[in-house]
């Protein structure tokens, strides 16, 4: 275990877990754990933001959230799973860090922009979504996490952490936070089912961890491939080809994935063939998480208890950084 190296990574709990999330980061977590020492945050609070008027779904999603985490691989005996709305003190560092960043900084982030136009947000954009980079600043900067997995769509939201990070370290006689780097996947950002360049469970284009086997075989079957590829013996394209997006992130053999490319560019592979190598691939991939998710999601009050004592953990670090700051900027720590 790396001690000196702190990982923070988490979701919004907005609804379960898909594919999109663990050939994101996910995945990347279950490694990590076992050589660094890991937060992982479920944001309610951030979910919150797009989800004001319905906190019910939130709720309702904390213990899928949970489920998918384990089932995956993410073990609480080595990684802290907390809650957001459990540490005042990310609400607390958030306050203090929307006095030093300009609404003009917020809204040229351009995760941000691109977020508020795929939900359609005009003048009903709430305050919280239009400041959510700032939280994650403080749930980043709480922690004192030095490494952050994202996916390249999020690497603004770094750079913005680092700018606050470096405002407020000037503003104290000591530097007291730090810098964080992000930790690139290498699939960052997975297409969705219906051809999106994103799959979002906000656009419904998802494959949850917790499909099931027809579910499954359905959405491959409907997978976009190459529209001009008409006839097995026909050449065909990869760029775009969604079953092949997803034989790169998901099948174990890539030697085999590229000799399936090799044959597809020339042709002779037709895309049935290449949809079963697919759907047998996620198919193994995908069972034995929905097995285990079936068991943890059956006892809801252990996942909760679990949280709660990662909570309480995470509490006493993200306290500490608190008093830090308020001591250094000469406010009064009670």
């Amino acid at each position: 275990m790396n001690s000196k190296a702190i990982i923070l990574t988490g979701d919004r709990p907005t609804g379960p877990l898909h594919l999109g999330h663990y050939a994101g980061s996910l995945r990347q977590r279950v490694a990590l754990q076992h050589h660094y020492q890991q937060f992982v945050l479920v944001a309610d609070l951030q979910g919150l933001t797009d989800n004001g008027s319905n906190p019910q779904k939130i709720r309702d999603n904390i213990p899928e959230v949970l489920a998918d985490y384990l089932a995956a691989g993410i073990d609480p005996s080595l990684t802290t799973i907390c809650l957001q709305s459990a540490l005042p003190a990310l609400a607390e560092l958030t306050a203090l860090y929307m006095n030093i960043v300009t609404v003009a900084r917020v809204e040229r982030n351009p995760t941000v922009k691109n977020e508020i136009a795929q939900k359609g947000f005009t003048r009903s954009l709430p305050v919280g979504f239009l400041v959510y980079p700032i939280s994650q600043a403080a749930d980043i900067t709480a922690f004192k996490a030095n490494q952050v997995p994202v996916g390249d769509d999020q690497l603004p939201m770094i750079e913005q952490t680092n700018e606050i990070v470096r405002k407020m370290n000037s503003l104290m006689p000591e530097p007291v936070l730090h810098h964080c780097n992000a930790m690139l996947s290498e699939t960052s950002r997975l297409p969705g089912l219906d051809g999106n360049a994103k799959m979002s469970k906000s656009l419904g284009n998802t494959l949850l961890l917790s499909a099931s086997e027809e579910t499954i075989h359905r959405a491959v079957n409907a997978m976009y491939t190459d529209a001009n590829h008409l006839k097995a013996t026909d050449p065909g394209q990869i760029d775009g080809n969604r079953v092949f997006t997803y034989l790169d992130a998901f099948h174990a053999n890539k030697a085999k994935v590229a000799e399936m490319k090799a044959h597809y560019l020339r042709g002779g592979l037709g895309d049935r063939t290449c949809k079963n190598e697919l759907e047998i691939c996620l198919q193994e991939l995908i069972a034995p998480m929905r097995e285990r998710r079936a068991t943890y999601i059956q006892d809801k009050g252990a996942l909760i208890a679990l949280l709660k004592k990662g909570s309480e953990r995470a509490h006493n670090v993200t306290q500490k950084t608190l008093r830090e700051v308020k001591e250094g900027l000469g406010l009064p720590v009670f």
